[in-house]
């Protein structure tokens, strides 16, 4: 992957500087559109195939396809030096970008069966480095290639007169080659067979396109993805025009092309490190909006040193986001999906660098150059400037509007959460009380053991000493009692999605207030089997309700109590429901659909706030998922209270947050 990056960069500042070359006794306008002519051919393939790329990903053998689409790419780029012909560039760019489509999916929809669970924004992290981190290397590369290659055309008599940028696409060829034999030698990677029983073509870019459209989250991270990938085009598309009004060249060009991705660097490795205690999800929103205010910030200075080290920071919240969406896509989607998503992500990104550079220039050019006479003081205001901050405006709105739509702490103020997360620490969800019991929460999906597993976890935290209330939703109360029978009683299956909603947060505001809280101010250590978590996977993805609406709903019922740990036994449905056996309830008895449903929203919800969530294997033997929970536990738990101890009110003493 390394070692493929620094191709694909070198590739891009070779062709560049080799259409402008060609071009370069034309006019300024003529080199300026065959640079950008460059720039298109490298997008446009991803309209028309990225989609059918990513199936191609999802059916055959990843690691027979990305070999064999390096050493494609190596013969072709190897071509273009010796063809010297801006006409040949286009048609190889094109043939380049056509073969990236069937290798960038095969790499990401690979990375995640590599490595464990609870390593893959680790893996993330390391991934997105070497693709944005090469950057530099790469531009460091290119500029001491040209100086070789300036030399050799004064010494070597038939390099006299060739173009200096032929050594650098030479190099660029061999690291695709290189790529390639590393690659072939990696025997471990996954083999995917599509011969037996997988439906066409068509219908699987189909399914890829309705699952993105249809889950709410990874909707949310496209959404906000896209919308850094159009700033990120605004910049592109007038970066040179910019620096060169701000009295740099060349080198100062270079420069700030350099500090986007060492701030892309810095925020992908230190960015969710120095954030731990925030939600993924609030900070990938926060991070977008923060680039766009940003990149409003360069837009209005007139300053280089100061653009340089606001550039750095604007890589670093696209570092940010872009390590988040992509930790959070190969969580959220499945592997015979995710090829398809990571393929319409980059194809739509793609697509959307295409627009925003096709028109970011014109606009430029039609605003042209403005001068503002503010007393003694002129400003300078021209189309570079206008694109800028059409750009930040545009980040700031989908960041908002990603932040709105993936929210999963609505209730606790953004700024407070954030002064939290700087100091190390994670805002209380209920505030401003604090509870000075312990409170643990079982969630998992129809048969995947969780009553199974609180029950044991009770009795053991029994012997250890420990009052505890074993409790559980619905029913924990008279109340609660009826509305069970109403909620899960077969014939009842007429019952409205917002009708059930509401039976359950009433079912869950009587438990938090006659059994849960309680207990917890009397200092008992209280297991529930179900809580908040259930309603937003059961009605917010089951039954297809607004999670922001679900959410509502439950943190007024519940006053914002939320558990300290909560454990989700994850148990694939066929799995769970085959163990049920006998008569099913109302909600055993839904199709696998919408169990299929309700199990990807637990794994996101655990996903958004690791820090907060245990995940379990549900197909583990039943002692060592106790085992797990038990290590995790420990960690929370004070020093064991001897029954000889409790006071004599016969509880044990406060257990402190």
């Amino acid at each position: 992957m390394s070692v493929c990056s620094l191709g694909d960069w070198l590739n891009l500042l070779a062709l560049t500087a080799l259409a402008g070359n060609l071009t370069q006794h034309d006019d300024y306008r003529v080199q300026s559109l065959a640079i950008g002519g460059v720039f298109i051919a490298k997008m446009l393939p991803a309209i028309l195939l990225g989609p059918l790329a990513g199936v191609f990903a999802d059916r055959f053998d990843r690691r027979l396809t990305m070999v064999t689409a390096d050493v494609a790419r190596f013969a072709v780029v190897l071509s273009i030096p010796f063809v010297q012909s801006y006409q040949w560039i286009i048609i190889a760019t094109v043939l380049v970008e056509c073969i990236n489509l069937f290798w960038v999916p095969a790499k990401d929809a690979t990375v995640p069966n590599l490595v464990p669970k609870e390593q893959l924004e680790s893996a993330n992290q390391l991934n997105l480095l070497v693709t944005y981190g090469t950057a530099p290397v790469a531009a460091l590369l290119f500029a001491a290639l040209s100086v070789v290659g300036d030399v050799a055309t004064n010494v070597v008599p038939f390099m006299s007169g060739r173009d200096t940028t032929g050594i650098a696409l030479t190099v660029n060829a061999c690291a695709y080659l290189v790529s390639a034999f590393l690659i072939f030698t990696l025997r471990g990677i996954p083999r995917r067979d599509g011969a037996i029983s997988t439906p066409s073509v068509l219908k699987q870019v189909v399914e890829g396109w309705r699952f993105v459209g249809g889950n709410r989250l990874v909707r949310g991270l496209i959404i906000g993805m896209l919308g850094a990938f159009a700033a990120g085009g605004a910049v592109v598309g007038v970066a040179k025009i910019y620096v060169e009004a701000l009295g740099g060249g060349d080198a100062a060009y270079g420069v700030v092309f350099g500090a986007v991705f060492v701030g892309m660097a810095l925020g992908m490795f230190f960015g969710p490190r120095l954030l731990r205690e925030l939600s993924r999800r609030r900070l990938f929103g926060l991070a977008i909006t923060v680039a766009g205010l940003v990149l409003v910030a360069i837009a209005l200075v007139h300053n280089l040193v100061i653009v340089v080290m606001l550039t750095v920071v604007l890589g670093a919240c696209a570092g940010i986001s872009w390590i988040i969406g992509y930790t959070l896509i190969g969580l959220e989607v499945e592997d015979g999906l995710r090829g398809r998503t990571f393929s319409f992500l980059q194809s739509t990104a793609r697509v959307t660098l295409l627009l925003v550079v096709a028109v970011a220039n014109p606009l430029a050019a039609i605003y042209g150059v403005r001068r503002l006479d503010l007393g003694e003081v002129t400003y300078r205001f021209d189309g570079s400037n206008l694109v800028l901050l059409i750009g930040g405006a545009l980040a700031i709105t989908v960041g908002i509007l990603a932040l709105r739509h993936m929210d999963d702490r609505k209730g606790v103020s953004l700024s407070a959460d954030l002064i939290a997360a700087v100091r190390g620490e994670r805002f209380p969800t209920e505030s401003p009380e604090h509870v000075p019991g312990l409170f643990l929460a079982f969630e998992g999906g129809e048969g995947s053991g969780k009553t199974t597993q609180s029950r044991l976890i009770a009795i053991w935290l029994r012997d250890q000493g420990f009052d505890v209330v074993q409790t559980r939703e619905p029913g924990s109360t008279k109340v609660g009692m009826r509305l069970r029978a109403i909620l899960l009683d077969a014939a009842e299956r007429g019952l409205s999605a917002r009708a059930e909603a509401l039976l359950y947060a009433a079912d869950r505001a009587e438990h938090v207030e006659k059994v849960i809280r309680p207990a917890l101010y009397r200092g008992s250590l209280v297991i529930t089997d179900r809580y908040v978590d259930s309603s937003l996977a059961y009605q917010g993805a089951g039954r297809a309700l607004a999670p922001e609406d679900v959410s509502k709903i439950n943190a007024w019922a519940t006053g914002g109590l939320v558990p300290h740990l909560t454990v989700l036994i994850d148990t694939p449905p066929q799995v769970g429901l085959r163990r049920l056996g006998g008569a099913a309830d109302r909600i055993e008895s839904e199709p696998l659909e919408f169990h299929e449903r309700v199990r990807k929203e637990f794994r996101a919800l655990a996903a958004a706030a690791p820090e907060r969530y245990l995940v379990v294997d549900g197909t583990l033997a039943t002692e060592v998922i106790t085992r797990q929970i038990q290590d995790r536990i420990r960690e929370l738990l004070p020093d064991p209270v001897p029954r000889e101890s409790e006071d004599s009110t016969g509880t044990m003493p406060a257990i402190r947050d």
